[in-house]
């Protein structure tokens, strides 16, 4: 009776769970064509060449160079490695919240100098630009992300599936004599 029970438990998992593997896998593929599509709509090229001009850039990006950024892993690397790093080069290494407490103060300052709140106020802007440029790149990555991890999920489910099934319709099964 056990055998019988443990056999069709594992005949009942198993079709539980190709079916939400297969889920799982129909998931992650999506995640993935959809962040490519969102991506390429964009028609970004990652740099190459002389655009990469520090060795943090080239090790991130070389890889990369020259090709659509069209997935996660790309829009990371592009996003981290060389949109930040011109931000940092930019600001000094100050954040755009940094900067943009400086410029409120210095433009309620009726004696500062014009130039120099305007100064501060383009690089303001510049830095937040950036920052939802990287944040709608490392969106994608995070999707993609998961994505990856969905399609990784719903094949180890599938494995699992087909071990439990072949363990359900084999020796597990109620045999005739029984």
């Amino acid at each position: 009776m056990e055998r019988t029970t443990y056999g069709v438990l594992s005949r009942v998992a198993a079709i539980v769970l190709v079916l939400v593997g297969a889920v799982a896998i129909i998931g992650g593929s999506w995640a993935h064509g959809y962040v490519k599509d969102q991506l390429s709509q964009e028609r970004i090229t990652m740099p190459a060449g002389p655009a990469l001009t520090n060795d943090a850039m080239k090790a991130a990006l070389t890889k990369y160079a020259g090709t659509p950024l069209d997935n996660g892993p790309k829009a990371q690397a592009y996003a981290n490695h060389y949109i930040l790093e011109h931000m940092n080069a930019s600001s000094g290494g100050k954040t755009y919240n940094e900067i943009s407490g400086q410029f409120m103060t210095l433009s309620k300052d009726t004696n500062a100098d014009k130039a120099q709140v305007q100064k501060l106020g383009d690089l303001r802007q510049s830095l937040f630009m950036g920052d939802m440029l990287r944040t709608a790149l490392l969106t994608a990555y995070a999707w993609w992300l998961i994505g990856s991890i969905a399609l990784y999920a719903g094949i180890a489910l599938i494995v699992v599936a087909v071990i439990l099934g072949v363990l359900g319709w084999g020796p597990l099964r109620k045999s005739a004599a029984a």
